[in-house]
């Protein structure tokens, strides 16, 4: 009889899965050019560690609002505020074509939510996308020319979702 995982678990996996999976995007865009997207500043650990080891790319925060430590928190330049489904076509227009690593931490215990937060990434994220970019997401997407990509080893499946972005051929890697 499999037994379900308990939540401190589920929250333990999807950690564990985003460091591995960031971590591997690290290594991947190197040497690459362009900007990096967080969807989702929350409590702000995540735009904290990309800071850490992205520190010579500009990182373009999304939110509705601030509620980050104040040590985690982007500068006004880089903070953008507002419902997402205006803010990131807005800036998907914006920087076109720019953005090599875009990281979407949106999800909650919402169903519903999360559907319509995997919608509007889905659908507001790729005029943005870098040609071989990545996006790493907690949710699963639906992002067009976009393959999905096996997790880094250390990442159990169904915790992260990782995708790269082609418009010509998404048969390599």
């Amino acid at each position: 009889m499999t037994r379900s995982i308990s939540r401190l678990e589920k929250l333990y996996f999807r950690l564990e899965a985003q460091n591995a999976c960031l971590a591997w995007a690290f290594g991947q865009i190197a040497g690459h050019p362009g900007v990096v997207f967080e969807i989702g500043l929350g409590l702000g650990r995540s735009f904290d560690h990309l800071r850490r080891y992205l520190p010579d790319r500009e990182i373009f925060v999304f939110d509705r609002e601030v509620k980050s430590y104040p040590d985690c928190t982007p500068d006004a330049d880089h903070m953008v505020l507002g419902d997402l489904s205006l803010t990131l076509p807005q800036a998907s227009s914006r920087f076109s074509g720019q953005v090599i690593l875009a990281h979407s931490d949106v999800g909650s215990f919402s169903a519903a939510g999360n559907a319509a937060m995997s919608g509007m990434v889905s659908s507001g994220l790729p005029p943005a996308l870098a040609e071989g970019a990545l996006v790493l997401s907690d949710l699963p997407l639906s992002i067009p020319n976009t393959r999905p990509l096996p997790l880094p080893g250390e990442a159990r499946e169904d915790r992260y979702y990782l995708y790269r972005y082609s418009q010509g051929n998404l048969q390599h890697d």
